[in-house]
């Protein structure tokens, strides 16, 4: 009697398989995104402001900000603490140059939809910054339930098979403007992707999880990548003087491009104190 019953059971199984196979898999994927081009140009069908050269004064007082979300976006993937956290993180990479003078974290709130560089003067006069580093994001979570995740309801017990499989992509950008030019100066990239495995049960609570962890990831690539933008920067405005004019403000001497006059007074003193050195040995 045993073995018909277990014939039974084998033939059960094989039918659920078989009922299920049709379905296929089902996927799903959500997209959460904030984009620094339709903040700075919303409007397709207006000219354009040609940028201008800019005129760095230094040192420098910068801004940090994430441009804001689409409105039709749904609940954005970051809180306000969640982005004063990284942009605290990303702040710190510009604190490392003595041609910066103060840093700057801009609330979400003072910035507009679509601002574009009028609501960027009206920051400037706020706080005081002539250079914005614009935060935006790019984040996508793709999740597939497929085969496993439907025997795991008819087969299996709770928690005992992973069910649904979920990726997450995330791009973190900043893009660094000089304000009153309209100019970007540079800009620096993070990226990040996650594979991650979650039950059904307990899917939506990894989703945030791996959400927040791909933000996390992709900001620390992007300060890499901004401490080589920086250094490439500070060379550019030594050695390229036509495309970025430096201003030294009344106090400073350091941390940008030296011009002619300023180094032949430098090379003058040098002689003239290697020459003194010398003549008191004789």
């Amino acid at each position: 009697m045993k073995k018909p019953a277990r014939g039974l059971r084998a033939r059960l199984i094989i039918l659920v398989i078989v009922a299920c196979l049709p379905i296929g898999c089902v996927s799903s994927s959500t997209h959460k995104a904030s984009s620094v081009v339709q903040y700075l140009y919303p409007k397709k069908s207006e000219p354009v402001e040609v940028p201008a050269v800019p005129t760095l004064s230094l040192p420098l007082s910068v801004g940090v900000a994430f441009v804001p979300e689409p409105g039709a976006a749904g609940h954005p993937p970051l809180s306000e603490r969640d982005k004063m956290t990284l942009m605290q993180k990303i702040s710190g990479e510009f604190r490392n140059y003595p041609f910066v003078k103060t840093i700057e974290l801009i609330p979400s709130a003072y910035l507009v939809h679509e601002g574009s560089f009028g609501n960027l003067d009206q920051i400037r006069t706020m706080y005081g910054v002539d250079v914005v580093a614009l935060l935006s994001y790019d984040q996508v979570q793709h999740t597939d339930e497929g085969l496993l995740s439907l025997s795991y309801w008819t087969l299996v017990g709770a928690y005992l098979v992973e069910g649904e499989k979920n990726d997450t992509s995330t791009m973190l950008d900043a893009a660094v403007y000089d304000i009153p030019s309209r100019r970007m100066l540079f800009r620096a990239p993070g990226l990040s992707h996650l594979k991650g495995r979650a039950t059904p049960v307990n899917l939506s609570e990894q989703l945030r999880i791996d959400a927040m962890s791909g933000f996390n990831e992709a900001s620390a690539e992007l300060v890499v990548n901004l401490r080589q933008q920086l250094e490439l920067f500070q060379e550019k405005i030594r050695s390229r003087p036509e495309e970025v004019r430096v201003v030294h403000q009344p106090g400073y001497r350091g941390g940008g491009a030296i011009d002619g006059p300023t180094l032949a007074v430098v090379l003058t003193l040098c002689g003239a104190l290697w020459w003194a050195g010398r003549s008191s040995k004789g």
